[in-house]
């Protein structure tokens, strides 16, 4: 991989951002790519790096994000005969550059461990730390009288939220963030706080439900509204019976992996739904489907506005007009 493209995936996994890396596998003449051509799409869609023709870039770009969304990896090939290249593991696309040839492309997603905001010094939230770190999470411990022995192996450890980078994040990583206050009657409200300020997947509260009730009420006098407390979850946790700090900590990450996985399970199925015809055109030279956004290239004939897959097509297109509508048109 080239060393801008390694510098970048470095930036992104420092951020907690999700990216894929798409590298050609194989290639048959005439295609610009080589074996080996390396780019990476982040979760945003923005793509770095070179792997052929630009009229390759928003086919990967639109798998790589679907690979991303359900954290997969997925082969895909572009052929100007796509019906005979399908086979099992393989996901045929018509190659519509005018060089021809072929090209098939690894995707790989590289998706961030899924954090975890503990708050507290509690016996709970030091049993939520170890478990989810043995469970993969990454572990921030947030309490002003947290410290590295009571959080041996937590990624961070921070007396509150500042400096952790969180408010600012897209909604995008969010569905990767949960959080638990298990402060237990010191600073509660504190700590609710700042953690409906992150937004995260999940907020559990570990308290009775009259204890809850009680948080509740001061808040709302503090001017939050019924609609952030209705985010948070209370008690926090499966109803497992549990008891001992360990068995409260692994009714609540059930409950996280549950949200989790259900949050993975609506984004497939948003990732498999097609999207509606109004949000599509098509390249009026090339064929290929182009979704339009601000970078899209474009032209306007007819009083129409066109939209190509790269400034090639766009070209070719102001060239010759007319060769080109009728055949959009049919």
């Amino acid at each position: 991989m080239r060393a801008d493209l390694l510098r970048r995936a470095a930036e992104l996994s420092r951020t907690g951002q999700a990216f894929a890396i798409a590298t050609v596998v194989r290639r048959e003449p005439a295609s610009s790519a080589q074996v080996g051509n390396t780019a990476l799409v982040d979760e945003r869609g923005a793509f770095h790096g070179w792997l052929g023709g630009s009229c390759i870039q928003p086919t990967v770009i639109r798998e790589a994000v679907a690979s991303i969304k359900d954290a997969a990896p997925r082969l895909i090939s572009l052929s100007p005969h796509p019906d005979e290249d399908r086979r099992p593991g393989l996901t045929a696309f018509p190659m519509t550059c005018h060089s021809g040839g072929s090209v098939e492309i690894f995707i790989e997603p590289v998706v961030p461990a899924p954090r975890l905001l503990v708050f507290g010094v509690s016996p709970a939230a030091q049993a939520l730390a170890r478990l989810g770190l043995v469970m993969g999470y990454t572990i921030d411990a947030i309490d002003p009288e947290a410290d590295r022995a009571t959080f041996p192996d937590a990624e961070r450890v921070s007396a509150d939220l500042r400096g952790l980078e969180l408010a600012d994040r897209p909604a995008s990583q969010r569905h990767r963030l949960f959080a638990v206050v298990a402060t237990l009657g010191q600073h509660d409200e504190e700590a609710i706080v700042q953690a409906l300020a992150v937004e995260p997947a999940y907020l559990g509260v570990v308290a009775s439900r009259k204890r809850f009730g009680e948080i509740a009420n001061t808040l709302k006098a503090r001017g939050v509204t019924t609609a952030a407390l209705a985010r948070v979850t209370n008690p926090a946790g499966i109803d497992i019976g549990a008891r001992a700090p360990e068995e409260i900590a692994l009714s609540i990450l059930a409950e996280i992996v549950r949200v989790r996985h259900a949050a993975a399970a609506q984004a497939a199925e948003a990732v498999g739904t097609p999207a509606p015809a109004a949000q599509e055109e098509r390249d009026p030279v090339c064929g290929m489907t182009v979704s339009p956004g601000a970078s899209t290239p474009r032209a306007e004939h007819g009083g129409r506005t066109f939209f190509f897959c790269c400034g090639g097509c766009r070209e070719r297109f102001l060239a010759a007009p007319e060769r080109y509508v009728p055949a959009l048109a049919s």
